[in-house]
């Protein structure tokens, strides 16, 4: 018996969801469309339109509303992607932005739907963390004056040269 996720991230849409979550599932490995719902009779969407898809981004559960108009994304919520490679990072990054994402800064980007993300390098909390206060204070410098981030940059920077 498969384990269920006890929590899930519920994305509000005002009437894109569908494209919205081909655009993320086209994004990111082991990603599919779950189960799609569609208003009936009783609204408040049009009958037979989607109201809601469930998707799962790497493995990564997911809901997507048709909501309507009320309420937009901010970044005060973000998805986080971890990446295990600088290559990994350029590949999310520029997904996003070749499809009308803005970069924001210190890693993180809105997509073309206003969806906050940060694309974050494995090493970046390390570096950032580091013991030694004067090497985590270089790569927090160097951090701040990235959009995207550049893992050789902030090594460089986090060892002083």
């Amino acid at each position: 018996m498969a384990t269920q996720q006890k929590i899930t991230t519920f994305l509000w849409f005002d009437a894109n969801a569908e494209e919205a979550v081909e655009h993320y599932t086209s994004i990111f490995p082991s990603s599919r469309v779950t189960r799609v719902s569609r208003y009936g009779k009783g609204g408040p969407g049009p009958e037979g339109a989607i109201m809601n898809l469930e998707f799962e981004l790497a493995g990564q559960t997911f809901l997507a509303l048709n909501g309507g108009p009320q309420y937009k994304f901010t970044p005060a919520i973000s998805l986080f992607v971890s990446c295990g490679s600088q290559e990994e990072v350029d590949r999310y990054w520029d997904r996003f932005v070749e499809a009308g994402g803005k970069p924001t800064a210190c890693g993180w980007l809105d997509d073309k739907f206003g969806l906050s993300w940060q694309i974050i390098p494995t090493e970046l909390p390390e570096l950032l963390t580091d013991p030694d206060p004067k090497k985590a204070a270089r790569a927090m410098q160097a951090m701040l004056g990235m959009q995207k981030i550049d893992v050789a940059a902030l090594r460089r920077a986090h060892a002083g040269t």
